[in-house]
């Protein structure tokens, strides 16, 4: 009987060091490395990063087609975002929805443009109609738009509630043009969708439409919760006020 190595163990020996002759079980893994469930997960997590799932994207080859628009999904349910709440108390953005004109597709009466705006998570705007069901927002002037915050409830809401959703801006209804899209997993919570470019930019339009492509189960009207729509607010006008002192106050009263 030959004295070398088992098959078995040249098979696990080959496992372990590359065609390098490295040791391979400590690197990290490539997008060649990653096949079946692994693969599958790592390219959503991309997706959820706002980069296109194609591994020749990331290591130089030619972009899809489709980069430009951002893709967020999660291989898993997807994760609440933080209450819009706390995004007001920092300061830094405000929310613009009270200065739109607001529009649906169509909706249950009684479940309408006021359920979405009334601050109640319990209500509940209610399409009744075919697919895809869209809210449409519409400014007066052209408005700088930062972030997008949505809440649904599967919990609640089961098929009512979007699995797949697109977000566009533009002019006027003749030239939207898409530059999100969602791709949910039983929400319950605030979603947060970014209204920035690829340099985290702000978005400036006329319009914002909301739209409904499908739902879990493959329900046929849909239900959101709250919609709220953020501006940042401009540094000079969040700046320290400067610091009255004792002389400044004393001058104040002698003119008075």
């Amino acid at each position: 009987m030959p004295q070398g190595r088992s098959a078995r163990a040249r098979q696990e020996a080959s496992r372990e060091v590359g065609r390098d002759g490295g040791d391979r079980r400590h690197c990290a893994a490539t997008p060649t490395d990653v096949v079946g469930e692994a693969r599958r997960a790592w390219e959503a997590e991309w997706e959820w990063r706002g980069t296109a799932a194609d591994p020749e994207n990331l290591s130089g080859g030619k972009p899809g087609l489709q980069a430009n628009i951002f893709k967020m999904t999660t291989p898993n349910k997807t994760p609440p975002g933080a209450d819009p709440k706390q995004l007001e108390r920092t300061g830094t953005v405000r929310e613009i929805g009270s200065q739109a004109v607001w529009s649906l597709s169509s909706c249950k009466p009684g479940f309408g443009v006021d359920q979405l705006r009334d601050d109640n998570l319990e209500t509940y705007w209610q399409s009744d109609g075919s697919q895809p069901h869209l809210v449409n927002i519409q400014f007066r002037r052209k408005t700088t738009v930062k972030t997008l915050c949505i809440y649904a409830d599967y919990k609640s809401d089961e098929s009512y509630t979007p699995s797949k959703i697109s977000v566009r801006v533009g002019n006027n209804f003749h030239n939207l043009q898409e530059i999100r899209q969602l791709e949910l997993v039983e929400p319950s919570g605030w979603i947060h969708v970014p209204l920035t470019d690829n340099h985290k930019k702000p978005t400036r339009t006329f319009m914002i439409q909301i739209a409904v492509l499908a739902n879990h189960q493959n329900g046929r009207d849909t239900h959101m919760r709250q919609i709220k729509i953020y501006t940042p607010v401009e540094e000079s006008s969040i700046g320290k006020f400067p610091r009255c002192t004792t002389i400044d106050f004393m001058m104040y009263r002698s003119i008075r």
